[in-house]
């Protein structure tokens, strides 16, 4: 990305995602809480593709995992995957913006 980019550029992108994974995440715990099973599979498919862009491939694989039981009704296990893909995510989000304070 860095050498499409250039650094400004995929420092851009990478913020912006950051960010959308945040939006997405705490968008995927309304819908549970709504019990929203079809918007909360739909939503969490989305946040594949911008966990992948930015290399979250952990992220990514749990946010399948919630999209498949959300599928599936299975709200047992549906409260165990997003349970895991919110602290990862978490744990990812937090990650990314402690390197990012280092490098200011």
């Amino acid at each position: 990305m860095y050498r499409q980019l250039g650094e400004a550029g995929a420092e851009d992108v990478v913020c912006r995602a950051i960010e959308e994974l945040a939006v997405r995440l705490s968008h995927c715990e309304r819908l549970w809480r709504q019990q929203d099973l079809p918007g909360l599979s739909k939503s969490a498919r989305s946040l594949i593709a911008i966990a992948e862009q930015i290399g979250m491939t952990m992220l990514a694989r749990v946010a399948g995992d919630v999209s498949a039981m959300a599928t599936l009704a299975d709200r047992v296990a549906l409260a165990a995957t997003l349970t895991r893909l919110i602290r990862t995510g978490e744990k990812s989000l937090t990650a990314v913006w402690d390197l990012r304070d280092l490098s200011v």
